[in-house]
């Protein structure tokens, strides 16, 4: 039975008895000072452990689904880098060594393109065929895979040869973003609709709606998958959706706003927010938009203010009109 003891059958044996230990009083100083060093070590240890994990937790514990889904965010721009202002961005994914790639739209002007970070020089690029818009972009190992508009084909590319590609078909009555968690992929058509698309047979496999508060969140743009989450441009909006991929509800927003009104105050040809990238090894987020001169790191913060606004009014506009 649990914690009920055995006992030995008797041995007929005498064994002599073992020396005993010395007791606590009468144990040397020098060992009473020993023993008190390493209690106070382990404890030490145990303290910095707690404080290791908490802290490990702390980075993307920020942004976990017990939030409060109407939590809002504002950012704080830590770095501005150069950005083509010819690129209309409708995919964008950060590599490693600060390298991105980008999908870029517009007739006669699609592409995907290999970034340096630091200087916005394009290191390589492909271009596509004239009927071809590009929309969303991912990285799933050494396959970049893009979706294009109003088709439901898109392209696989060879990250390390953007020449060598091959085209694929979805289920996806259109394609808008596109992203990965590195065992699905992530796809949207401008819908409400979150789709999540088998990387091998490249079929959708599963579909739900988006939802914030009871209705539904349409016009889902650009994806990038952050925190285990699924974030989404808006469509005509400054807003990103943080939505829950396991049943489809934002979890929050971040507002943007100021970043596009800053432009506005130089420039006059941009258009909308649209690419997200995610450092994920450095805990990094990069935003830019269609014919920005600039892309931005940020950060976010938790808008501690009272909101005046209608979120759903600025966030939220009415289901694009598919033709």
């Amino acid at each position: 039975m649990p914690g009920a003891r055995m006992r030995k059958k008797s041995n007929s044996r005498r064994i002599n008895p073992l020396p005993q230990q010395p007791s606590m009083a009468s144990a040397s100083p020098f060992l009473l000072h020993y023993r008190k060093i390493s209690v106070l070590v382990f404890l030490i240890l145990v303290v910095c452990l707690i404080v290791f994990l908490n802290t490990s937790s702390t980075k993307e514990g920020v942004f976990q689904s017990d939030m409060p889904s109407n939590q809002l965010y504002t950012v704080e721009v830590i770095n501005e880098f150069p950005h083509d202002p010819g690129a209309f961005t409708q995919g964008l994914l950060y590599a490693e060594n600060d390298t991105l790639f980008e999908s870029t739209g517009m007739n006669g002007a699609s592409s995907v393109r290999k970034v340096t970070l630091q200087t916005g020089e394009v290191e390589a690029i492909q271009k596509m065929q004239y009927s071809d818009f590009g929309e969303g972009l991912t990285l799933l190992g050494d396959r970049l895979i893009q979706v294009t508009w109003r088709q439901s084909t898109g392209y696989i590319y060879d990250r390390h040869n953007l020449s060598k590609f091959e085209k694929f078909s979805h289920g996806m009555p259109d394609g808008w973003g596109l992203a990965t968690d590195g065992k699905v992929l992530f796809g949207s058509d401008g819908s409400s609709t979150l789709y999540q698309i088998d990387p091998q047979t490249m079929k959708v496999v599963k579909k739900q709606i988006v939802n914030y508060q009871g209705d539904e969140v349409h016009r889902l743009n650009e994806l990038e998958y952050v925190y285990d989450e699924v974030w989404a441009n808006i469509w005509m909006t400054d807003c990103i959706a943080r939505i829950s991929h396991k049943d489809g509800s934002v979890l929050g927003w971040i507002l943007l706003h100021n970043l596009r009104e800053g432009l506005l105050h130089n420039l006059k040809q941009i258009d909308v927010l649209n690419g997200i990238a995610w450092d994920r090894d450095g805990d990094r987020l990069f935003v830019t938009g269609k014919w920005w001169p600039k892309l931005y790191e940020i950060k976010l913060h938790p808008l501690k203010t009272p909101f005046n606004g209608d979120i759903k009014q600025i966030c939220m506009p009415p289901a694009f009109p598919f033709s």
